[in-house]
């Protein structure tokens, strides 16, 4: 039996699982930690807690499922895009990493692009425009804001790269992460030489690039140490959360498309090709899978919208679900089930922490419009899950746009665990939705590349053909898909209408 492990580091936690080549999740363990905000639009996080967390989960997972360190065959990594750690020398932190919702670098990212020639331009050398959350720019923010750090950095680590390092003492990336650094040329899968000197960017700040199937890395004796797991264990190159999620959602092949709703929602799609779109309106990046690319829309704030109703205005919920044994969540949606599709006009704008695809608009804010006496609890409730996934809807109208095939659309994450919002996402993307017998994303990913890495499976298709089943299909309902037809266009309406008021906004708080 072949066991491996897949490690995710994400934004509220760090999960661990131990698989066997049939899928089956023999040990699994979680833990959560913070997220700094220190000023609006900023999003910071202390690495030491993603590796505080690996430690803990491995260890957890080992004795959960009575594994020995000999048993476990290698291990994939998974972690939050984007974000950028800064070593020194020593490989030690010299700052907190900004993550991939912080949107302070709106200056950079114009520089970026007048550098590069154009947006254009930018978009055919790396196959994305330059967005706020990407890494490129936090470097040069930091470059700019903070030059006594950026005197030191010798290396520059994406959040589950700098586990790897932690893990085996090793400097090292794969390519569906380091697409998300705008600093890859994604056509032809390696560092793009030709923006780096744009930028003044040193290559040797930037690690190896491995594909992500490939070994990577050995634990180390000090990992060893630290996890308890055996030295000289494989560490696959992994793959940033969406790549590897979609690995776990069996997105391997054309025509599958993944409506995935964790805090941040995202559409994706496999593609046999890199494409172009000058405008760059979904982001393109190299998938998980050898020789394949893929095109994602991202939502910001979707799941991140509901669990913000849950932590500011469900505290009956919060104080009611340990008696009834159930996730908070559950009751919420319980509530928000007794009002009627569309809230009677009533829309919900997710843009929290500005928005990504489609406006790339960090001052973006989000907001309840059409409010009247007659409205309810249940249907401020509602309408927050119905506006989460209009936002998803956008992505996947650019897809369908782009005439990338769609033939199946896979939805998991929290949205996938609920009746209410697996229905309403069937209604809403006019399209029947599925789920999969796999729930551990990321993670679960993560653990199948390591399964072809250490020689489990040939290629990423086999595995995930070997794992992954449709378990259960939702098909829209023609009526209500029909209203919710008609509301989409009113929706989409709103943030052209209130794009300028966001900006005058946005400009209160600069003051």
């Amino acid at each position: 039996m072949s066991i491996t492990l897949g490690i995710d580091i994400g934004t509220s936690g760090t999960k661990t699982i131990a698989m066997d080549e049939t899928g089956r999740i023999l040990a699994s363990a979680s833990a959560e930690y913070p997220c700094d905000y220190p000023k609006p639009g900023w999003s910071e996080q202390d690495p030491d807690l993603w590796w505080s967390a690996t430690v803990a989960t491995i260890r957890d997972v080992l004795a959960k499922g009575h594994l020995k360190p000999a048993d476990i065959a290698g291990i994939g990594l998974s972690g939050q895009m984007h974000g950028s750690v800064f070593l020194d020398e020593n490989g030690q932190v010299l700052r907190k990493a900004l993550l991939w919702n912080d949107q302070r670098t709106r200056v950079e990212c114009a520089e970026i692009e007048q550098r590069a020639g154009g947006r254009e331009a930018l978009v055919r050398m790396v196959g994305n425009p330059a967005l706020t959350g990407f890494t490129a720019p936090k470097l040069l923010w930091v470059r700019k804001h903070e030059p006594q750090i950026w005197d030191n950095v010798r290396q520059v680590l994406l959040p589950k790269d700098y586990i790897r390092y932690r893990l085996s003492g090793t400097y090292a990336t794969e390519v569906s992460d380091a697409s998300g650094t705008l600093m890859l040329d994604v056509a032809n899968r390696c560092w793009s030489g030709e923006l780096l000197s744009r930028l003044d960017i040193d290559r040797a700040l930037l690690p190896a690039c491995y594909e992500s199937p490939e070994v990577s890395s050995t634990v180390s004796d000090i990992g060893s140490e630290a996890t308890g797991l055996l030295r000289g264990t494989p560490i696959v190159g992994g793959g940033g959360d969406q790549p590897a999620g979609a690995v776990g959602n069996g997105i391997v092949r054309s025509g599958a498309v993944s409506a995935t709703m964790g805090t941040s929602g995202v559409v994706f799609a496999h593609t046999p090709e890199p494409g172009f779109d000058p405008l760059g309106r979904l982001q393109r990046g190299c998938h998980a899978v050898p020789g394949a690319w893929h095109v994602m829309g991202v939502i910001l704030s979707a799941g991140g919208s509901f669990r913000w109703v849950r932590d500011e205005l469900g505290d009956l919920e919060i104080a009611a679900a340990p008696a009834r044994g159930v996730d908070p969540y559950e009751l919420l949606c319980e509530e928000a089930a007794l009002a009627k599709p569309g809230c009677e006009g009533l829309f919900f704008l997710p843009y929290l922490t500005g928005e990504r695809t489609p406006h790339f608009d960090p001052d973006a804010r989000g907001g309840w419009i059409g409010l009247t006496v007659r409205h309810t609890r249940s249907d401020l409730l509602r309408s927050v899950l119905e506006g989460a996934t209009y936002a998803m809807r956008d992505s996947l109208e650019l897809i369908r746009e782009m005439r990338v095939e769609l033939t199946e659309i896979r939805v998991s994450g929290g949205g996938a665990r609920s009746n209410l919002w697996r229905q309403m996402q069937a209604d809403i993307y006019g399209h029947e939705v599925c789920t999969i017998n796999a729930h551990e994303g990321p993670a679960f990913g993560a653990g199948i590349l390591a399964q072809v890495g250490t020689g489990g499976f040939s290629s990423v298709p086999e595995a995930c053909d070997a794992t992954i089943k449709v378990v259960s299909r939702t098909p829209k309902q023609e009526q209500v898909a029909r209203y919710y037809d008609r509301a989409y266009p009113i929706y989409r309406s709103l943030y052209t209408n209130l794009k300028s008021s966001f900006q005058q906004m946005a400009a209160l708080d600069e003051a």
